[in-house]
């Protein structure tokens, strides 16, 4: 191994436990006393050795740190699999949990475990090494009384927004806090709330001190946990004794152990450890398998302080002091109290020495394994490559010398692989006369008779495809004729004089020539040998496939639309000169190119004018791309609904701008390039903005984008801008941020946006297909039937689409309709009653008792008319017509003449549904129907 320590693979997302077991790890009194503690299995404990045959598989915790340090400690491989120990804490190796979570809740495990030992050195170790004190103190500001709550600690949680300085964190977390108000406290003394004062005071501390710096809090605004990437600086001792309540012990710590998070969210990253060693005093990297030991004995963050958020990269980092640090990405520090004693000398116990030189000899077996087969592998390619040395020369059969047809994918199996391949196997490119079917002839190369014979002796196989066995049988027909041409045509070299010939054309005529053979064939199984038709019907099918001959307009795929040669070699290949002369006789009006004929000029012209542009198009686009690196990455940029703080102005460009400018720099040779920002189009007529401040943090936005001030002078370099809009904040100094006020430039035109406000409601009012839910309402409470009956609004005519399509007699157990054969508009629209199988929920209600009766057998029923409506509310309500009550925002729905849009119903609307009285007699209530019918409580007749 190249490094003293061992590293720990990633299962997936455990770097965060790999970083805490290396930390642990090297707390060497830790390590000791798990050590100490005695193995639940008895063989073990009774000192009888392992059974040879037997693996090793820990019972506890305990047991399986025990393991895990002790391969830390000896293991000759260069990291080791923790899987067991992750497997025994039931931890999801795919999903990355909370890192200080996980450090508090395995200490008290631990703690837990080992409090059933009966050493006292190993069942007090966790309180020893992590254990401190520190007590609530409460004072009464009227009698002075003092209250007093001890209370043990393993780490001490400290907040840094706002601060600097890891001392100034520490301060904050002992500072005095006010009781008064709402929140006085109750005075045993004066028996009565009183004004107070409660802070922290530190007892004790332990020998390993454990800092968590609290980078992931809560976002009110967001309502998930994000990440504070603020510089905190720190020094590599710690004088303790300020803080103290006793200030009589010595209470200064040395850093042994920083925690790193990279990565801009609080849900994922990666998570590496700086961690001193106690015995030599170096500083290593941990990096789950990977370990980087630094350089003259000094902690380097090195990059890790480079992966910032990219918002937040305008932020300088500090400048530090000799034995001091700054990071962003720091979460939990680690002290360890300073002391002269020597480092301990921790011994794996035999036990665990001897499982270790098992894994070892397991180890060096694999390492012999591979290192001989890496010999086999090298002596093998050696053979190889002389084997393909030799005959690669004479692979190419030589005109008019014997040859061999040998499948393209095997061969290329023996050129690229070391191992020999398997036997040759052409039975797949057979046809049904056990020939060389025409059709594989392009996963097919001609070797020599040479090459072949020694790839047949050598690998076995077949059957052999040479020059006889490729030679069709005798052609009787014109098809087979003009088939049997096409080895010869596709495998004829020009050596000197030769014409080009379009790839199409050869693909097209050679289907043409297996169509008519197939047919052919097939006539002469239907005729079982005998001649069949007659001279006339031969004759008119030959006519017809002279006509499909001339129809294929051979070799005019390589015309350019100049009416010359193309410019692409690749569409055309070049045949020789007998071949040409035969496919003459065929298509006689076929253009003919001479392989020495130049392409034509226009073209070429052309060509270069566009590869000209292509290139100026990626040069542009590689040079945008540099330079508004922010613009092209959404999570770069900033959002007005979390105002960044390095700024007080940001820029504003449209969305569509912003789209059209990615679609050309990530395809810059397919989009054209974007020349102007275009931001006419979020200003009204008069010159003024459509948007507001905070229309622009919600629904409008993503018709914008915002820019920082440093990219908006690059984006007025590149582009042509029209209008520049931007949006400043101003803020009196030490004033809340929340009282900040926001000035755009140019000004808001009330006028134009209460027109686009007006627009909207009336697009929303307007339309011809949308959702809307019934609730039913039973003593003031919202009862809604599987996922509520979903209205979706659609056009009678495509449901009545729908219902002709249907087949007849067909029955969907998931889709009832009902016919209706004289429809009546219900508010203008038709309607649908949706249940829970179709996998939509209704928007969520503010009412906490929801109730999901049972319902018909049919999860889909389509109406048609205001009857139909109320008749399927009757059945999903067991509620009659003349009972129902529909209403929406207190509005009663009583005309039925009207639209939705007219009565204030929107798409993802809530009608409630309010029953004077439920009634149960369906077929009492259907014969009502036939009569009468209320929307609302009105009556309504046709």
């Amino acid at each position: 191994r190249q490094n003293a320590f061992v590293g720990l693979t990633n299962l997936g997302a455990t770097c965060y436990v790999n970083t805490f077991l290396q930390m642990w790890f090297l707390n060497l009194e830790l390590r000791q006393a798990l050590y100490l503690c005695p193995s639940a299995n008895c063989e073990y404990a009774a000192g009888e050795g392992i059974p040879k045959d037997k693996d090793y598989e820990p019972q506890t915790i305990c047991e399986h740190l025990q393991y895990l340090f002790a391969l830390l400690q000896n293991s000759k491989r260069r990291y080791i699999d923790p899987s067991g120990f992750v497997k025994a804490l039931g931890l999801d190796t795919g999903q990355q949990q909370d890192a200080q979570e996980f450090s508090k809740l395995f200490m008290s495990l631990l703690e837990d475990t080992l409090s059933k030992q009966k050493n006292p050195d190993v069942r007090n170790i966790v309180q020893k090494q992590f254990c401190g004190e520190y007590a609530y103190v409460t004072v009464c500001n009227q009698c002075g009384r003092e209250s007093k709550l001890v209370s043990k600690f393993y780490e001490l949680e400290l907040n840094i927004q706002g601060h600097k300085q890891l001392t100034d964190c520490i301060t904050e977390f002992l500072k005095e806090e006010k009781l008064e108000g709402d929140n006085r406290y109750f005075c045993e003394t004066c028996q009565s709330k009183q004004n107070a004062t409660r802070k922290i005071r530190l007892l004790s501390l332990p020998c390993t001190l454990n800092l968590q710096l609290m980078r992931f809090v809560f976002d009110r605004q967001t309502g998930h946990k994000k990440k504070l990437n603020t510089y905190i600086g720190f020094s590599e001792l710690l004088d303790m004794e300020p803080f103290m309540e006793q200030k009589n012990g010595v209470y200064v710590y040395e850093l042994s152990a920083v925690l790193i998070h990279r990565g801009v969210s609080a849900y994922s990253g990666h998570y590496i450890a700086h961690v001193k060693d106690p015995q030599t005093g170096e500083w290593y990297k941990f990096n789950d398998e990977d370990i980087e030991k630094m350089e003259g004995k000094k902690l380097q963050l090195g990059i890790e302080e480079d992966l910032a958020e990219p918002s937040k990269a305008q932020t300088r980092k500090p400048k530090c002091g000799k034995g001091t640090h700054c990071s962003r990405n720091a979460y939990m520090l680690v002290y360890r109290l300073q002391t002269r004693e020597k480092s301990l000398t921790v011994e794996v116990p035999a036990f665990l020495q001897e499982l270790v030189e098992r894994d070892n000899c397991k180890f060096e077996e694999w390492c012999n394994e591979m290192a001989e087969m890496r010999k086999q592998s090298v002596a093998r390619g050696k053979i190889k490559h002389e084997e393909v040395k030799e005959l690669y020369k004479r692979l190419p059969a030589e005109a008019g010398s014997p040859y061999d047809f040998i499948s393209l994918e095997w061969l290329q199996k023996w050129l690229d692989e070391s191992t020999p391949p398997k036997p040759i196997d052409n039975t797949a490119c057979l046809c049904a006369h056990g020939k060389l079917h025409p059709d594989k002839i392009s996963i097919m190369k001609r070797i020599s008779e040479y090459v072949a014979d020694f790839f047949y002796r050598r690998y076995g196989g077949g059957p052999r495809l040479n020059g006889k066995a490729s030679g069709w049988r005798t052609p009787s027909t014109r098809a087979e004729r003009v088939l049997g041409f096409a080895v010869p045509v596709l495998f004829s070299l020009c050596r000197n004089d030769g014409f080009w010939v379009g790839k199409a054309s050869l693909r097209s005529w050679r289907q043409l020539a297996l169509e008519q053979l197939n047919e052919q064939d097939e006539d002469a199984e239907h005729s079982n040998g005998k001649m069949n038709g007659n001279a006339q019907n031969k004759d008119e099918s030959n006519e017809e496939k002279r006509e499909e001959e001339e129809e294929l307009n051979f070799n005019e795929d390589i015309v350019c639309p100049h009416g010359d040669l193309c410019i692409s070699e690749n569409e055309r290949r070049v045949v020789s000169k007998e071949a040409w002369e035969k496919l003459k006789q065929y298509f006689p009006k076929a253009p003919e190119f001479p392989n020495n004929k130049e392409c034509c000029s226009q073209c070429k012209i052309l060509e270069r004018e566009g590869e000209e542009n292509e290139a100026l198009h990626k040069m542009m686009a590689s040079e945008q791309k540099t330079s508004l690196q922010n613009l092209f990455h959404d999570k770069c940029r900033p959002c007005l609904g979390s105002w960044p703080q390095e700024t007080d102005e940001l820029y504003i460009v449209s969305q569509f701008f912003v789209e059209e400018w990615r679609k050309f720099v990530r395809r810059p040779t397919r989009c054209s390039p974007v020349s102007s920002v275009g931001n006419s189009a979020l200003l009204c007529p008069h010159g003024g903005l459509m948007f507001t401040y905070a229309s622009m943090t919600k629904e409008d936005s993503k018709l914008i984008a915002l820019i920082w001030p440093s990219e908006w002078e690059r984006i007025q370099k590149l582009f042509v801008v029209d209008h520049v809009i931007k949006i400043t904040r101003t803020q009196a100094a030490g004033a809340d941020p929340e009282s900040a006020l926001y000035v755009s430039e140019p000004k808001l035109c009330p006028e134009c946006r209460e027109g686009l406000l007006c627009q909207q409601q009336r697009d929303l009012r307007e339309y011809t297909q949308a959702t809307i839910y019934i609730h039913k309402v039973v003593d003031n409470k919202k009862v809604m039937k599987d996922a509520a009956p979903e209205l979706n609004v659609s056009s009678s005519e495509a449901e009545e689409e729908r219902e002709e399509n249907k087949p007849e007699g067909e029955q969907d157990p998931d889709f009832n309709q009902v016919e209706i054969k004289n429809t009546t508009r219900f508010l203008g629209f038709s309607i649908i009653l949706l249940s829970q199988r179709d996998g939509r929920a209704p928007p969520a209600t503010s009412s906490a008792h929801c109730q999901q009766p049972k319902t018909t057998a049919s999860s889909m029923v389509i109406f048609h008319a205001c009857l139909i409506v109320l008749a399927q509310i009757m059945h999903a309500f067991s509620v009659a017509p003349f009972d129902q009550n529909l209403s929406i925002d207190g509005k009663i729905l009583s005309d039925d003449t009207a639209t939705l849009g007219s009565l204030g119903v929107i798409p993802e609307s809530v009608i409630l549904l309010k029953a004077d009285e439920p009634i149960a007699d369906y077929a009492a209530m259907d014969d009502v129907m036939q009569g009468e019918g209320r929307l609302g409580g009105g009556t309504h007749n046709d």
